[in-house]
């Protein structure tokens, strides 16, 4: 098969690899027919390389018709359509019968003392072949994969694997109170659609905050007042406040992560990581700060006193300075990790009809084939094009 593999730092290819196959009884081989370029994947494609070997296959927003199953599947059958969730959760263990599908015991990468293992996502994450590929297994047929029904477009359900789920749990974490304020920093496809569900649960006011121009304009068009941090400087978290009263916003969601915009000393420590020995770079990336800390400081300035800060967007480094005395005398909340997929789900498959108040259908800025892949990477970490939301077609 054609599946999208990763050779190097910003050099990604897509080439024929070995078809997967059931190997467990519960095992499921899914036909690929869509899957996302998320944000989360650039991290791999700039910084996370020491976590990965040249062949790996990337991607972890699927889904797609179930070719083959196992002799114990009897939740799916071979022609169903169905959505993989990004993380691998068997739905039985102690932390998936608690919801906290992200922290499954049966799929901890425990080598890394990680959570549970990731579709197309490093080491770290149990490097299990991804999804931006013609096919995929996939194990826990009985409990895993989402089955949708046929006849709508993919785009109306292909969000289910990561986008949905991450923004619903980022607004759910936020605990944004009924008709209050939310600033999200990043309007990326997880911050523009984080804004969106704030909006639909009821918020008053929305904050969105993107140095792209173009991000800024898609999110005003949904109602979300929009802020440009280049234009307010080191007074962005003031123009919040401005907004509130003199406050800041009750609540503020991180959708950035680890690459975001702000001290040159991060980004070069970055670059510098990524250019070493996988063997100098990896314990330095598990022992040392690496991330770009500037959306998580901003979070903590913006916010209100007695209020809280979610985090869903990706940091990697295990050391960073971080304001404590300021989140102490604040009296912060902060809410974070990885979103549990299959927590979220019947709360997000009714809101996928044909009223769609999220906008999923159109949400895609960009569709492209498999083959055009390491294209759609390179313009996603560039910004070109506008270039919020790709859709990948094997």
């Amino acid at each position: 098969m054609r599946a999208l593999t990763w050779q190097d730092t910003r050099n990604v290819r897509v080439l024929s690899v070995p078809d997967p196959r059931v190997e467990e009884p519960t095992d499921i081989v899914v036909r690929v027919t869509s899957t996302g370029v998320c944000g989360s994947d650039l991290h791999l494609y700039t910084v996370l390389g020491p976590f990965l070997d040249p062949g790996d296959v990337l991607g972890h927003e699927a889904m797609g018709i179930v070719e083959e199953s196992g002799p114990e599947v009897t939740a799916v059958r071979p022609g169903d359509r169905v959505v993989v969730p990004f993380n691998i959760s068997c739905g039985h263990c102690f932390m998936c019968d608690r919801g906290l599908q992200s922290q499954c015991e049966t799929t901890q990468v425990r080598a890394y003392g990680m959570g549970a293992a990731l579709f197309g996502y490093t080491k770290l994450y149990g490097q299990v072949p991804g999804g931006q590929a013609e096919y995929l297994r996939v194990p826990f047929g009985n409990t895993l994969p989402v089955k949708v029904p046929e006849g709508p477009p993919d785009e109306r359900y292909v969000y289910l694997s990561d986008v949905l789920p991450t923004a619903w749990q980022a607004v759910e974490y936020a605990e944004v109170p009924p008709g209050g304020s939310v600033t999200v920093l990043g309007l990326g496809p997880v911050g523009q659609m984080a804004a969106r569900v704030a909006l639909h649960r009821g918020a008053g006011l929305v904050v969105g905050v993107d140095p792209v121009a173009a991000r800024r304009a898609r999110a005003r068009e949904r109602g979300v007042h929009v802020l440009d941090p280049a234009e307010h400087g080191k007074d962005l978290a003031g123009a919040v406040r401005r907004l509130t009263d003199g406050r800041g916003t009750d609540s503020v969601i991180d959708a950035v992560g680890m690459e975001a915009h702000g001290p040159r000393l991060a980004a070069i420590a970055q670059r510098v990581t990524a250019a070493l020995p996988d063997a100098v770079a990896r314990p330095l990336m598990e022992h040392a700060g690496v991330d770009r800390l500037a959306a998580l400081h901003a979070a903590v300035d913006i916010v209100r006193r007695g209020g809280t800060v979610s985090v869903s967007g990706v940091y990697g480094g295990a050391v960073n300075p971080l304001p404590l005395l300021t989140i102490f005398d604040k009296q912060l909340r902060i809410h974070m990790g990885q979103a549990n997929v299959r927590s979220w789900v019947d709360d997000l498959l009714p809101l996928l009809d044909d009223s769609d108040p999220l906008g999923v259908e159109g949400f895609a800025t960009h569709t492209m084939p498999l083959e055009e892949a390491p294209r759609a990477y390179a313009m996603f970490q560039a910004k070109e094009d506008g270039m919020i939301k790709t859709l990948l077609k094997p």
